[in-house]
């Protein structure tokens, strides 16, 4: 049987993505410096982006789960790099919020050069999920930590997020000017998937995704 899930269907792949994302999903480390890092092993796909973007509910609707990426949460837990593994066979990293956050300028550079300092060292780093919500857009921050990811040819995918408060219309409108965008963004994935965790809209289509990630397994 083959057993390559970039030769599967879209039938077969969707439930493929399925099945490893309904898998244990746990916390298993939380990182404040490079030095604590867990050591590096599975294929991690990290999720980024303005605090208050949705990352841990994405997270948590990802594996079916309303409260996975609560678990570890502790006083300061935006200040850390959690990982949750996956059914041993992917690393879901939690990344701290960057923008606007109710602590010292001091507390906020800390985790922001962490963060920063992970996405372009980590070697088992496949991709990043950059999350933007979809009635903002991209912010100035939002272009500077793409232009950092392209520099470090880490690839990083778009997805927004809380997308049943906006159009239809202005989702398409957002991907075909990000589309003409693209030329200047070298590590940008080409596909932007729109998600709304209340509605559950996108959920399936992301999984399949990040699915694609996974060496060649088969569910039996």
């Amino acid at each position: 049987m083959n057993n390559n899930i970039n030769n599967y269907s879209e039938d077969q792949t969707q439930e493929f993505s399925r099945k490893l994302f309904a898998g244990e999903c746990q916390f298993f480390a939380a990182s404040t410096n490079l030095e604590n890092l867990p050591l590096p092993g599975l294929p991690e796909i990290g999720f980024a982006g303005r605090s208050n973007v949705g990352k841990s509910s994405l997270i948590n609707a990802l594996t079916g789960r309303k409260t996975l990426a609560r678990t570890s949460r502790t006083p300061g837990r935006t200040q850390q790099l959690n990982f949750f593994n996956l059914s041993g066979y992917l690393v879901l990293v939690d990344m701290p919020g960057y923008g606007f956050a109710r602590v010292s300028k001091t507390r906020v550079r800390s985790w922001t050069n962490l963060m920063h300092d992970y996405l372009k060292g980590r070697s088992t780093l496949q991709r990043l999920c950059l999350l933007i919500d979809s009635r903002h857009g991209i912010k100035a921050s939002d272009k500077e930590l793409m232009n950092e990811l392209d520099e470090a040819a880490v690839v990083y995918q778009l997805i927004l997020t809380k997308a049943d408060k906006v159009s239809v219309k202005d989702i398409k409108e957002f991907s075909r000017d990000f589309e003409l965008m693209r030329k200047k963004h070298p590590a940008s994935h080409p596909e932007i998937i729109a998600t709304s965790v209340r509605k559950d809209k996108g959920i399936a289509e992301l999984r399949s995704s990040l699915s694609l990630l996974v060496a060649p397994y088969h569910f039996r």
